[in-house]
């Protein structure tokens, strides 16, 4: 299967290996097969691979199998994915609770395998939500996209920001949470503080509103470790109502919720900002 995709460059001038390298982070042996086979074209034609590329140019690539073997999942069920945004390299979606980003084996159906049936091709996970969690969720529909996005992600260039309902009135209304996280010495689905061989973490939280049953507060990440603003507001004994790992209080479900995901476009250079809202986790605050 062959595959084009026509983009201007948003880039600065550089040089058509520096496009390819730095910029668009394409592998050294697929860089190879795009100058043999002239499969890259500036302004509809070849040209040498240190000639300069200016912002504005039009950018042609062209991908086939021996470039990016074709990855076949199994499909899930389309009518299960509320997409927020999509355009020809990426998807967001809004995660239901109760669904796993990804399966942990080959067979097992997850939000990407309905994701990729939604689109009609295969997708990548570019980030995770907790199978609990719901809410924005950003998929690669192409090979192509995925390691610029995930440099993005890994820059701190994605702004997520998560809601949670968690116990008590959460005081003063503005913290900064910097405790290391670690994995729990007895429980490897538990992760807790760990100030000696704990990871860095960074959770910014604001108070949003005070219900009779806790506080709405709003969760922005510095980092991205695992449970790591279920751990940071536990820890600093405002857990999560719901969470079955790290709370006692119940709730029909963990009361977190990816609420709005905002990046710029790296091919486009597009302001992108999509907010995912939940039925479920609208009624928990009432």
């Amino acid at each position: 299967m062959t595959t084009s995709y026509t983009f201007t460059n948003p880039y600065p001038d550089c040089t058509v290996k520096e496009l390819l390298e730095e910029h668009l982070l394409i592998p050294r042996k697929i860089r190879h097969f795009l100058r043999t086979k002239k499969h890259l074209l500036i302004n509809g034609e070849t040209i040498n691979w240190q000639s300069l590329v200016q912002t504005g140019d039009s950018i042609q690539l062209t991908f086939d199998e021996e470039d990016y073997p074709q990855k076949d999942i199994p499909l899930g069920q389309a009518k299960l994915v509320d997409c927020l945004y999509q355009d020809e390299h990426i998807i967001i979606v809004n995660k239901p609770e109760g669904m796993k980003t990804h399966g942990n084996e080959p067979t097992e159906m997850a939000l990407l395998n309905h994701v990729s049936a939604y689109v009609g091709q295969t997708c990548y996970v570019v980030h995770r939500l907790d199978k609990e969690t719901s809410g924005a969720i950003l998929f690669a529909k192409n090979p192509f996209i995925l390691p610029i996005l995930n440099r993005l992600l890994e820059n701190k260039d994605i702004s997520r920001e998560y809601w949670s309902l968690v116990q008590g009135t959460f005081e003063p209304k503005h913290q900064v949470f910097q405790d290391k996280i670690g994995r729990h010495r007895h429980d490897r689905r538990k992760r807790v503080v760990d100030p000696k061989n704990g990871q860095r973490a960074i959770t910014i939280v604001d108070r949003l509103k005070v219900f009779s049953k806790g506080s709405l507060v709003r969760c922005r990440l510095k980092t991205g470790r695992t449970h790591q603003i279920r751990v940071h507001l536990s820890a600093h004994h405002y857990p999560i109502i719901g969470d079955p790992l790290y709370s006692h209080v119940s709730d029909d479900r963990l009361m977190l919720h990816a609420h709005k995901l905002s990046f710029t476009h790296p091919l486009t250079l597009q302001k992108i900002s999509v907010e995912a809202h939940s039925d479920t986790f609208e009624a928990g605050l009432s």
